[in-house]
């Protein structure tokens, strides 16, 4: 081979590993993409998919899943029901924002008449309520409700201790007429901010332990280190006597991450 053929071999030797070059560079720019929290993928030391390790959000088979108590139907009139239920979250260290749960509502004949949906907090360690009001059954009475939560459903996250400011209650009383009976309770902020728009359930309780009644009020404001009323209100009478009553703020947890 003589001396120029050499010389365009060597230059076109060249430029086809530059061009190779180009190319892996624009495809390694195009198609790789860095271990991430979100990329579905268990990688960079991570426990699961996405989760532990270097990752925020904890892996859901590590924790305990929440834990339903009850799910009760209350026939509220004119063909609605209110739901109400409780669920725990038993992780002392672990929380849970906006988890989706389903309510099943079936007739006497155990037909599925309807479901709902919704979303709950589970802040570490607590028990939360729920309280869907007057969801239309139809002409068929609601015999019983079922509220579940699929195992996978919570993206828990380690949180020590509940960051919540929850107002303590007392001062529960029970007023009004016979047909249309009110209860009031006194909810007092422990911190030296003021708390806005705070939520609360009441559970009436009759024999048994079971919920008999329910209601729902937001109280607009709390002064820092105050106190303010919360109100519930009923259009008709209880069913049952009432032997106890359960007043429970309802807190959401700050965002996360």
């Amino acid at each position: 081979m003589s001396w120029a053929a050499e010389r365009r071999l060597f230059i076109l030797l060249i430029l086809g590993a530059a061009a190779a070059a180009v190319v892996a560079v624009i495809s390694i720019a195009t198609f790789y993409r860095a271990p991430s929290c979100t990329d579905g993928v268990k990688n960079q030391g991570e426990s699961g998919v996405d989760c532990g390790g270097p990752c925020p959000y904890l892996c859901t088979a590590a924790e305990q899943p929440p834990t339903v108590l009850f799910t009760q139907a209350l026939d509220n009139g004119a063909g609605r029901t209110d739901i109400v239920a409780s669920v725990e979250n038993k992780n002392p260290a672990a929380a849970a924002q906006a988890v989706p749960y389903s309510i099943a509502l079936y007739g006497a004949d155990h037909a599925l008449l309807r479901e709902v949906t919704g979303t709950l907090d589970l802040p570490p360690g607590a028990t939360v309520p729920v309280f869907v009001p007057g969801v239309a059954a139809g002409k068929q009475t609601v015999a019983s409700a079922f509220l579940t939560i699929a195992p996978d459903a919570p993206r828990w996250y380690a949180l020590a201790a509940d960051p919540r400011v929850v107002p303590r209650v007392s001062g529960v009383a029970v007023g009004g007429a016979a047909d249309a009976p009110r209860i009031t309770a006194t909810l007092e902020n422990p911190s030296v901010a003021a708390l806005a728009n705070v939520s609360a359930v009441a559970f009436v309780h009759g024999a048994g332990g079971n919920v008999i009644a329910a209601s729902a009020t937001v109280v607009p404001s709390i002064p820092a280190e105050g106190a303010a009323t919360a109100t519930f209100t009923w259009n008709g009478a209880f069913g049952s006597v009432p032997l106890s009553i359960e007043v429970i703020p309802v807190i959401a947890l700050p965002p996360y991450p």
